[in-house]
């Protein structure tokens, strides 16, 4: 198979949306353990916040891991393009499958922080549901 120089450039718009887009999640959840930090000076019962900030830790870590593995794929993009230039259309070749596989990891934890989240909106769903009765 033969990647011209324009084959890993068509990735970096997809990968620039999807950065802006991990960080529209960090930053909501940023702002959501600095709003049950101040819940949790107080609050008395504590037990459920407690549980909300493990789960907002899990899925911080998940995001880490998803913005990590995107800008290791446009790094990588960056190498292909350079090996392309070079004419080392091996290691290009290299280069722009593993940047694929790192694009691909980090949709696999983008959908697992999403399970994360919504898990954890049937969580407060159900206490609502029992406050109600």
């Amino acid at each position: 198979m033969e990647i011209s120089i324009t084959t890993p450039a068509l990735l970096f718009p997809a990968i620039s949306l999807l950065l802006l887009a991990y960080t529209n999640r960090f930053l909501a959840i940023a702002n959501l353990v600095r709003r049950l930090f101040d819940e949790y000076i107080h609050v008395k019962d504590k037990k459920n916040l407690l549980m909300q900030i493990r789960s907002l830790r899990n899925r911080l870590n998940y995001i880490r891991f998803m913005q990590g593995s995107g800008v290791f794929s446009f790094l990588l993009c960056v190498a292909c393009m350079y090996c392309i230039y070079k004419s080392w259309d091996d290691l290009a070749g290299l280069l722009f499958a593993t940047s694929l596989i790192s694009l691909l990891i980090s949709l696999i934890f983008s959908l697992v922080e999403i399970f994360q989240s919504t898990k954890a909106l049937e969580v407060l769903l159900s206490e609502v549901e029992e406050l109600s009765k």
